[in-house]
C-alpha cells in the first residue's frame, strides 16, 4: 500500500555551511510542534515497484505554504492510483505521475488518466486537435471526393492554423469560438479592400470568399462529427462544438429579376463606378483611380438577394441570343428541363432516348479542384427519368447531327466519349471550366447572361443577374 508523509523543511544553513532542512530548530515550536511562519511544507511518497519488482525512489516535492496543500498533493497521488486495481494499470500509473512530474513539475489530472485507463489509450500519449482530425479524416471511408475534399479544407483552412495545437482533452468552448472569429475578421478584411479604391489591395483579395453562414455552419459540422467520434472513443465527455451559437444558416430567399430590381440593380451599379472613377487625394496628389473594370463593379454591386431567378422573358432573351451557339442545346435542356450543370456535362446518348422521348439522369460530372470526377447522382432521388417536350427533342436531335458532322472533321483525333454534350474533339466538358479552357465562357454564380467580350458567345444560363449590356 502506498503510504505518504509531510514535514517541514528549510535552506537554513550551520556555520559551515552545510544545509539544516528538517533539522533546523527555528521550524518547530518549545513544545514540538510545527512553528507557522518558518519553512515550507513538503511530502514524500512511496509509489508502487518498477515493472521489475525493483523499488522506486520515493517522490519528495515542496515548497507548498500550508500543510493542507501538501497533503491534497498525497490525497490526489491516492486519487490516481486509486484508478485501477489492476496490478498493471498500477504501475503504468506510477510510469506515468513519475514521469509527468519530471518533465512538467506538477501531477497528473486524474480525470485525464482515468479516461485513458477506460478506453485503452496510451498514458503518456498526448494527442492533439489537429492530430485528431486527420486520424478522424483518414477513418472515414465511403465519403465522394467532393465531400472529403470539404472536410481536408475545413480542417487546414480554418480549423487547423486556429485550435491544431491545442490538447484534444483541453479544447473549451472559447478555442471553438477562436476559429469563427478569425472567420469574421478575414471577412472583413475582404470587404474593406473590395470597397478600397485601392487596385493592389483589391488585386490581394482577387479570388477570395466571404465565408458566409452556411459555410460556418458546415465547419462547425466537421468539427462537431470529428469530436462526436472522441466521445464515442471516450477520450471527450463533451462535444464543445455543439455549444457554439452561428448565424443563421438557412439558405437565402430567391427573389426573382422584376423591371423594377433590375432598374435599382443598375442604378446602384452605376453609382459604383461613379463613386469610384472620381479623382482623389494621395500625400497631397490628386490622383485620378481610372476605369473600373466591370466585373469589378458587377460583384460589389449588391443584389437584392444572393440568389435571383430570371424571368420567363429573361430567359427567353438569353435563349435566344444563344441560339448561335454550338451548345444551345445544352442550354435549352437546362433552362426547360431543369438539369444541373454536372448532369448536363454527364448526359450519355445511352441514356437519350429521342424516340420516347425521355432522358435518364444517371451520371454526373463533378468538378474536384483542378479535376473533375463521373459518378453516380448523391442521392436516390437524383437519378430520375425526364421527360422531353417536342422542341427540345428537335433541338437535341439537331445537336446530335452537328456532333456527327463534328465528328467526320476530326477523324482519327475525335474521342469516342459517349457523352451527349462534347467539345469539338468529343472530350467531355467540364462543369467549371479553367481560365485556360477553349471556351472562354465561366459557368459562375455571378456571370452576367451577355455575349462574352472575349468571344462574342452567349454565355450559359446559370447567370443570376440581369443583361445590363
Amino acid at each position: 500500500m502506498s503510504v505518504g508523509t509531510t514535514y517541514k523543511s528549510c535552506g537554513c544553513r550551520t556555520p559551515e555551511g552545510r544545509l539544516l532542512r528538517t533539522k533546523c530548530p527555528r521550524l518547530r515550536r518549545k513544545g514540538g510542534a510545527w512553528g507557522p511562519t518558518h519553512g515550507n511544507w513538503y511530502y514524500q511518497f512511496e509509489l508502487p515497484p518498477n515493472s521489475d519488482g525493483t523499488r522506486r525512489s520515493p517522490i519528495r516535492r515542496g515548497g507548498f505554504s500550508s500543510q493542507d496543500a501538501a497533503e491534497a498533493q498525497i490525497t490526489r497521488l491516492h486519487e490516481l492510483l486509486g484508478i485501477s486495481g489492476d496490478p498493471e494499470d498500477r504501475i503504468r500509473i506510477a510510469d506515468l505521475i513519475a514521469a509527468t512530474l519530471k518533465k512538467e513539475k506538477r501531477l497528473p489530472v486524474p480525470e485525464e488518466v482515468r479516461r485513458k485507463i477506460r478506453t485503452g489509450q496510451d498514458l503518456d500519449a498526448v494527442i492533439t486537435v489537429g492530430q485528431w482530425l486527420q486520424t478522424w479524416l483518414a477513418g472515414r471511408k465511403g465519403l465522394r471526393s467532393g465531400t472529403l475534399r470539404s472536410y481536408r479544407t475545413h480542417i487546414t483552412t480554418h480549423l487547423q492554423p486556429v485550435i491544431g495545437h491545442i490538447r484534444l482533452d483541453r479544447l473549451r468552448v472559447a478555442d471553438v469560438q477562436a476559429v469563427f472569429d478569425a472567420i469574421d475578421e478575414r471577412n472583413e478584411m475582404i470587404v474593406r479592400a473590395r470597397e478600397s479604391s485601392d487596385p493592389g489591395l483589391r488585386a490581394r483579395v482577387k479570388g477570395c470568399r466571404v465565408v458566409g453562414p452556411a459555410t460556418m455552419h458546415r465547419i462547425r459540422a466537421t468539427l462537431r462529427a470529428s469530436l462526436n467520434q472522441a466521445i464515442r472513443e471516450r477520450r471527450l465527455d463533451l462535444n464543445v462544438a455543439s455549444l457554439i451559437e452561428l448565424p443563421s444558416g438557412r439558405r437565402p430567399k430567391a427573389l426573382v429579376w422584376t423591371s423594377e430590381r433590375v432598374s435599382e440593380w443598375r442604378q446602384a451599379r452605376e453609382a459604383f463606378i461613379a463613386a469610384k472613377s472620381h479623382t482623389h487625394s494621395t500625400a497631397g496628389r490628386r490622383v485620378r483611380s481610372g476605369r473600373i473594370k466591370p466585373m469589378d463593379a458587377y460583384v460589389s454591386t449588391p443584389r437584392p438577394s444572393p440568389v435571383m431567378v430570371w424571368t420567363p422573358e429573361q430567359t427567353g432573351a438569353f435563349l435566344d441570343r444563344a441560339a448561335r451557339h454550338r451548345l444551345y442545346a445544352l442550354y435549352h435542356l437546362i433552362a426547360f428541363r431543369g438539369l444541373r450543370r454536372g448532369e448536363a456535362c454527364g448526359l450519355r446518348w445511352a441514356d437519350v432516348d429521342l424516340d420516347e422521348g425521355t432522358i435518364r439522369v444517371r451520371w454526373q460530372i463533378t468538378q474536384i479542384g483542378g479535376r473533375t470526377e463521373q459518378g453516380r447522382p448523391k442521392s436516390e432521388a437524383g437519378e430520375r427519368q425526364v421527360t422531353l417536350d417536342q422542341h427540345t427533342i428537335k433541338q437535341l436531335a439537331a445537336h446530335r447531327a452537328r456532333q456527327n458532322q463534328e465528328r467526320l472533321v476530326a477523324g482519327d483525333t475525335w474521342h469516342d466519349t459517349g457523352f451527349v454534350f462534347t467539345q469539338p474533339d468529343g472530350t467531355r466538358w467540364r462543369p467549371w471550366p479553367s481560365p485556360s479552357s477553349s471556351c472562354c465562357w465561366r459557368w459562375r454564380r455571378g456571370s452576367r447572361p451577355s455575349d462574352c467580350t472575349t468571344c462574342g458567345t452567349a454565355r450559359p444560363p446559370s447567370c443570376c443577374a440581369p443583361d445590363t449590356t
